[in-house]
């Protein structure tokens, strides 16, 4: 069985930065595109980064575009997700995904899911 860890969310100040790990078991990381996701209260999941199983191709969401950097580490079996300046309104529960499309917009169609992780940003 697969499973999807997410963490280093945490309450930062506007303008902070943090850095999101996800870790899986029960499979090889290697083998599976990841991706990051959020859902801020009232809203709609948002596909925040992708990127594809060698690391060498990557997406983002356009709100994020320049803030947010997505890397792994498949020795490690770990996927990053380097946020900086954040804005109040990258408040969010971030979710890690596994097995899904890298391409541009990053479609929720991934198989393995975390519970995810908080991210709360004061102004």
């Amino acid at each position: 069985q697969v499973q999807v860890v997410e963490s280093g969310g945490a309450l930062v100040q506007a303008g902070g930065s943090l850095r999101l790990s996800c870790t899986i078991s029960g499979a090889t990381f290697g083998d599976y595109a990841m991706a990051w996701f959020r859902q801020a209260p009232g809203k709609e999941r948002e596909g925040v980064s992708c990127i594809s199983r060698s690391g060498g191709r990557t997406f983002y969401a356009d709100s994020v575009k320049g803030r947010f950097t997505v890397s792994r580490e498949n020795a490690k079996k770990t996927l990053y997700l380097q946020i900086n300046t954040l804005k109040p309104e990258d408040t969010a529960m971030y979710y890690c995904a596994a097995d899904g499309p890298t391409v541009v917009g990053c479609p929720d169609e991934y198989v393995y899911w975390g519970q995810g992780t908080q991210v709360t940003v004061s102004s």
